[in-house]
Formats: structure tokens, sequence, C-alpha cells
């Protein structure tokens, strides 16, 4: 049986929603009983990784004091250094 609900939601989010239901080729109100559906599922954990993530966990070991944000700007300037 399905029941009409009322929901507040920003314009903007609405009108994304919208074109991506239509690429789709769904209504909204399907897209959003998916959405609701799939999370609201019994024993559903968000912070489930994909069997592909977990299979890649524990491949790389970086040591705790590394500092990504150094690496990157390394790694930007050498790429863009003129050799």
């Amino acid at each position: 049986m399905n029941t009409k609900l009322t929901l507040s939601i920003d314009k903007k989010v609405i009108e994304r929603a919208k074109r991506y239901a239509k690429k789709k080729n769904v209504s909204l109100s399907t897209l959003i009983e998916s959405y609701l559906k799939k999370t609201s599922m019994e024993g559903n954990d968000e912070s489930a990784f994909s069997p592909l993530v977990k299979s890649l966990s524990g491949v790389i070991r970086i040591p705790k004091n590394f500092d990504h944000k150094n690496a990157y700007s390394d790694y930007l300037s050498d790429k863009y250094s003129s050799k």
C-alpha cells in the first residue's frame, strides 16, 4: 500500500534528483523509495565496504607520521617542474 509523504528538500537538490531519475528512467518517488529501502534494511551497516575494497585493505603500509599533503606537494612539484 502506498502512502503519501511530504518532504522539505532544497530546490536545487530536487532538480538534480529529478534529472538523475529521468536519466535512469524511474520516477523520483521510486528513486527515493529505493534509497529508503536500502538504508533502512535491518542489519544494514552504513560503514560496510564493498568486497573489492575489503580485499585491498592492508595492501599498503603507511607510516603513522606520513604527511600526505607534503608528499602530494612534492609529487606536483616533480610533475610540473621543467626537466
